[in-house]
């Protein structure tokens, strides 16, 4: 599997420049990858304007990312600011969320709706937490897709059995806490038997936070297959090797001897 990494820059809540921008970064990925990782918010940034900015998943952003993806014939992820399609306007509930997506060529969609907000950044004051961790099926391998400050939670990423082989963490991780994610990333490879990918944007915010990025390809033994630059916009490929990994979870089968616990949500 040829997974790509597409670190960026985010033009501040300005969606249709943003999905201008990645369609030319995806024509030129055509043929090369068949997942692309977005960061998250890739469409407008890490705002808390989540009452104007949210979108259905039918809505105009997850529309066209479906159809590029059948286009270019490239499974997207990322996350965007998202509601519910009967969502209220009122804020008192909170029907937003930051919600990820996985959109297939052949034109199946899974969503996970980020299950630790930041609450530093206020983000639990104008979203509201997801409470479903779904692992998604493609083309042979299980996905977890996981996002930004859910990286910080070993409990919610655990991989029980090897439900999943591959990790994805998208995210706008700042400069200020850049070692979290550096070290993070490669513990959730080395714990979890699996490979893992995260990807974080580049840039300054509206916010005056700046990104240096630091976009990873982990394998399962903790090595380093891909990078892209910190603080360019770039991509980086790397091809996984789902025999590999079922080789090595045979030959050093440590998840058979974790405990067994129930998470409560």
């Amino acid at each position: 599997m040829r997974v790509t990494l597409l670190q960026t820059d985010i033009v501040w809540e300005d969606k249709q420049e943003n999905l201008r921008l990645l369609r030319k970064k995806l024509e030129m990925l055509r043929g090369e990858a068949e997942i692309v990782v977005l960061p998250e918010t890739f469409s407008t940034g890490f705002s808390m304007n989540s009452r104007q900015l949210a979108e259905p998943v039918i809505g105009n952003t997850i529309t066209t990312l479906r159809q590029w993806a059948t286009e270019f014939q490239i499974a997207i992820a990322g996350s965007y600011i998202a509601c519910n399609e009967d969502a209220t306007s009122s804020t008192e509930n909170h029907p937003y969320y930051n919600r990820a997506f996985f959109l297939t060529p052949e034109g199946e969609a899974y969503y996970y709706d980020k299950r630790h907000l930041f609450r530093m950044g206020k983000e639990t004051e104008h979203f509201t937490a997801g409470n479903q961790r779904p692992i998604i099926s493609y083309r042979g391998w299980n996905i977890l897709l996981l996002v930004c400050y859910d990286l910080r939670f070993p409990v919610w990423s655990r991989n029980v059995n090897n439900e999943y082989d591959l990790l994805i963490y998208v995210a706008n991780w700042p400069v200020p806490r850049r070692r979290v994610w550096d070290v993070l990333l490669q513990a959730r490879a080395l714990e979890n038997i699996c490979y893992v990918c995260g990807v974080n944007r580049v840039g300054t915010d509206n916010n005056q936070m700046s990104h240096s990025g630091g976009s990873v390809i982990y394998s399962p033994k903790g090595e380093l297959l891909a990078s892209v630059p910190d603080n360019e916009e770039g991509t980086a490929t790397a091809p996984l090797d789902l025999s590999a990994l079922r080789e090595f979870r045979q030959r050093f089968p440590a998840w058979k001897d974790a405990e067994c616990f129930q998470i409560n949500i």
